[in-house]
């Protein structure tokens, strides 16, 4: 094959920890974990945006200029079909393994709204407390993607283009028992803690996502609690940052499970 001179994903093997966050972030499948390091699998496969570089811990990947195969963009769809899901998991990580869920594959099938409804099967259905208000919701999942974690996602994930998006505080999930039936259907999800997390490197993604990704609108859920606040601030810098006007709600959670407030 005849070489070309132009950009490509040069990775310094000192630097490289295998990590493996570099893998969902090269849409075209270019990258693998291998013997422990990132590697490119095959030139053809990097388009030289450098798309993966923002991804990496260790500032092990950056680009360079030198003669390579030239990228070769009917080689990766043939490989790729949804363009950033992998055949096979690169790492060996299941959380770095983007998915569409469902019997749908496309995005638009992935951003389709599920119908949920009580009575679902043997033992699907709403169990009430004694007060008559429903204590815990057995329908189906409405998830319909993978990953979830703000940090996994890559801003190019085909799951991301055109959604509605539901950013969850993490807590969210396990105080909310009707999360996939009232807030969840017809959604991309998100999640992480405001508190504990990387607030900067959330910003730059969210705005990463906001500036590539067309998103329609922005649900913010979080709990009754102060250091929960920081989740709309960190999603509202990103969309300031990529200069982007988008319809937003949040929703706040008491401990309790209900919905408090919606503003």
């Amino acid at each position: 094959m005849t070489k070309i001179l132009r950009k490509i994903i040069q990775i310094d093997e000192e630097l490289c920890d295998g990590c493996g966050n570099c893998v969902p972030g090269c849409a075209e499948g270019a990258l693998q974990i291998i013997d422990g390091k990132a590697r490119v699998v095959a030139e053809s496969y990097c388009d030289g945006l450098g798309a993966c570089i923002g991804d990496c811990p260790t500032g092990a990947l950056r680009l360079i200029e030198r003669e390579a195969a030239p990228f070769d963009e009917e080689a990766v769809a043939r490989r790729h079909p949804e363009a950033g899901a992998a055949d096979t998991l690169p790492c060996g990580c299941p959380s770095t393994f983007i998915q569409i869920l469902g019997p749908g594959v496309s995005c638009t099938e992935a951003n389709r709204p599920r119908e949920i409804s009580a009575g679902q099967g043997p033992g699907r259905k709403e169990e009430g407390g004694g007060d008559g208000e429903p204590r815990a919701w057995r329908g189906e999942s409405s998830l319909t993607h993978w990953p979830v974690k703000i940090r996994l996602v890559p801003p190019h994930a085909p799951f991301l283009k055109g959604a509605d998006l539901l950013v969850l505080a993490d807590c969210t999930a396990v105080a909310m028992p009707t999360l996939h039936r009232d807030l969840m259907k017809g959604k991309v999800v998100l999640m992480g803690c405001p508190k504990f997390d990387d607030v900067q490197g959330y910003t730059e993604k969210f705005a990463d996502i906001f500036r590539t990704a067309d998103i329609r609108s922005v649900t913010m859920a979080v709990m009754e609690v102060p250091c929960c606040s920081g989740l709309p601030m960190i999603v509202k810098k990103g969309m300031a940052a990529a200069g982007r006007d988008i319809p937003e709600e949040v929703v706040v959670i008491a401990a309790a499970g209900n919905i408090r407030k919606r503003s």
